[in-house]
């Protein structure tokens, strides 16, 4: 689990701040792409969002040859949904 800059989201009829992101791997064919799912979490954590996203193409090749593989995820992750890592 990542903490992330603030995001606000609606949640429950009110708005509440985002501030950890967890990634986990879902599926991963070991040679094109991969599944990743995420979860945005408050301070307290409780669950606000949820979601998939793929990685393919170079990303997934740098991604399966580094050897920071889960950070160099974390960071991708990050990006495809406009978050930032702190």
């Amino acid at each position: 689990m990542k903490q992330i800059q603030a995001v606000s989201i609606w949640y429950n009829g009110t708005i509440v701040s985002a501030t950890l992101f967890n990634m986990s791997s879902t599926n991963d064919n070991l040679s094109t792409n991969a599944t990743f799912y995420y979860e945005l979490y408050s301070n307290a954590l409780e669950q606000l969002a949820t979601g998939y996203i793929n990685m393919t193409g170079t990303d997934y090749a740098t991604y399966s040859s580094s050897a920071t593989s889960n950070d160099f995820a974390y960071s991708w992750g990050a990006s495809q949904l406009n978050l930032t890592l702190i």
